[in-house]
């Protein structure tokens, strides 16, 4: 499986708007929190692998 880097670009909610670090112009990924670290702020990297978010 492909390991991401991701940017959290906003957080609404019970989901975050992931931008993909190697696309900026890309689609954004829409993720429900629960599924995300605890610690998560707007501007966070997130790193994707496994099924697995963390952060970076």
């Amino acid at each position: 499986m492909e390991a991401i880097d991701y940017i959290v670009a906003q957080i609404d909610g019970d989901y975050a708007h992931l931008q993909r670090v190697d696309q900026p112009d890309g689609e954004r990924k829409l993720v429900a929190r629960a599924l995300l670290p605890e610690d998560i702020a707007e501007g966070c990297r997130l790193h994707y692998e496994m099924f697995e978010y963390s952060l970076v």
